[in-house]
């Protein structure tokens, strides 16, 4: 069989970083790992070949080359996905999907030939069986979870490793809380599901052998899930293997905020090679964690949760909503507020929205308020209900918080605070990285002389040269995420640019 493994494009998003990725010449933050797991469960005599098309286009010859094209997708890929089946329809090749979009909408694509969905540890097996026999069915489904310690090592080989800003690995799958607008726990169960440490070794030399060297993204939506295991399992190897490899990468990954509660567990991340984690924060308003029964933030100060773990030496990324029922027009300055005096550079607001099998989904359909699907993506100002408040209220709030967060003088001001909080405790690089330096200088030229914030972006040079010289690099790398978010959010053109 010749498998080609196709990976839809995405729109350019706040997490797409496509504006900052120019700056170090990547094409994308991360590779399609679902595609190459899958890629690594096929016959080894196959013969595989990956188009990534945030990295690569798709030509017709590598169509016409495959006896299957294997496409895995999300919901913001929608119109990539369906400009890859026209083509794959238009020269006769069949095409076997899976992945988030076809798990929850596989009725809306009866031109694609089969579906092997929810996990394919479970359900391409059950297919690859059926293909040898010649009696392939149109869906393989299941309700059960996956045992990870089944998973193979992903192909990595099949990438085009050095158009990367980040390789990523996969560690655990779940969620022990049950936020109501979230689909994780639908698609993946509340029990947390992880590979043994053996796994992870192996996949992280895996990338070691290959020469990857610099920053490796865990995917778990949330890597302490399962914190008794990660503290004296998990991390204790991988810190061995980082000690013994003189620390070849960085890590970031995504947690929950209770992380917060314990020092030794932060520590030992940090000591680990992790400088950074994405939390969702969603709201300041208690009533509204409340309602959407987001149990670990509730009841807790939430600025000085992220301050504890800026002070334990993680940077912390934040996702906050607006939209909530409980949600009154205060919400939008106490956003703002929030997020700047959190040091929270990389806060990505989005407008409520309810994904297909979530709690909050059910309850809006019982309550008839429910207007379309969700779009999956966060910058687009859709919503997919009808909200209590005003929608042109809660658009005009919304758009009151980007622009008073993402502004140059705004965003260099949470800059600072960002440097002032975080206690960098992770700098063992000696080498000089021709790849930063090569940013740096770029950065000079289009954000320090080609745009009007260009004073602001001086002043925190300097600042940060005077008070926090070690930091210079996260300085020089939030400036040049800074310029992505405001092309994002169409803010390039005002006079605080």
């Amino acid at each position: 069989m010749k498998i080609l493994l196709v990976y839809p494009k995405y729109p350019d998003s706040f997490w797409s970083f496509k504006h900052a990725l120019k700056f170090i010449s990547k094409k994308a933050a991360v590779p399609p790992l679902g595609l190459i797991t899958v890629s690594a469960m096929l016959p080894f005599a196959w013969e595989k070949k990956l188009v990534d098309m945030n990295v690569t286009e798709l030509d017709k010859s590598d169509i016409i080359w495959a006896d299957y094209v294997f496409v895995s997708a999300m919901y913001i890929q929608k119109e990539s996905v369906n400009n890859i089946v026209k083509a794959c329809l238009q020269y006769g090749v069949k095409i076997v999907a899976g992945g988030p979009l076809f798990t929850r909408e596989y009725n809306n694509y009866p031109q694609i030939d089969h579906f092997v969905l929810n996990e394919a540890e479970i359900t391409l097996p059950l297919f690859l069986e059926d293909l040898s026999s010649g009696h392939q069915q149109k869906v393989y489904k299941t309700s059960e979870y996956a045992d990870l310690s089944l998973t193979p090592v992903p192909d990595y080989h099949l990438l085009q490793r050095k158009k990367y800003a980040f390789m990523n690995i996969q560690v655990s799958r779940g969620c022990p809380f049950s936020c109501n607008f979230c689909e994780i726990t639908s698609l993946l169960g509340h029990k947390v599901r992880m590979k043994n440490p053996d796994q992870i070794v192996k996949e992280l030399e895996t990338l070691y052998n290959l020469n990857w060297r610099g920053s490796v993204f865990i995917v778990d939506d949330n890597f302490i899930g399962n914190k008794k295991e990660v503290k004296n399992t998990l991390l204790p190897v991988m810190k061995n293997w980082m000690q013994t490899h003189k620390f070849p990468f960085t890590f970031n990954t995504e947690t929950s905020i209770n992380l917060a509660d314990d020092k030794e567990l932060m520590s030992l991340m940090v000591e680990t090679g992790f400088n950074s984690t994405f939390i969702g924060i969603e709201t300041p308003e208690e009533k509204s964690l409340h309602a959407c029964n987001k149990v670990q933030n509730k009841n807790r100060d939430l600025l000085k949760s992220v301050q504890r773990i800026q002070k334990a030496g993680l940077q912390v990324s934040g996702g906050f909503i607006v939209g909530f029922d409980s949600d009154s027009p205060s919400v939008f300055q106490r956003q703002i507020d929030f997020i700047q005096q959190s040091g929270i550079v990389s806060a990505m607001v989005g407008l409520l929205n309810a994904p297909k099998n979530t709690k909050l989904y059910d309850q809006l359909k019982a309550e008839n308020r429910l207007t379309t699907e969700a779009t999956g993506s966060n910058t687009d100002l859709s919503m997919n209900f009808i909200p209590k408040m005003n929608y042109d209220e809660l658009l005009e709030g919304y758009k009151k918080i980007i622009e008073n967060i993402y502004t140059s003088k705004p965003y260099y001001k949470r800059l600072r605070q960002l440097l002032l909080n975080y206690n960098n405790l992770y700098n063992r690089k000696t080498k000089i990285d021709f790849q930063l330096l090569r940013a740096f200088f770029k950065s000079v030229f289009i954000i320090g002389f080609l745009n009007k914030g260009r004073s602001e972006y001086w002043k925190l040079i300097v600042w940060t040269l005077f008070h926090r010289p070690e930091s210079i690099v996260d300085a020089i790398t939030y400036t040049v995420y800074g310029y992505h978010f405001r092309t994002i959010y169409g803010l390039r053109n005002k006079n605080t640019f």
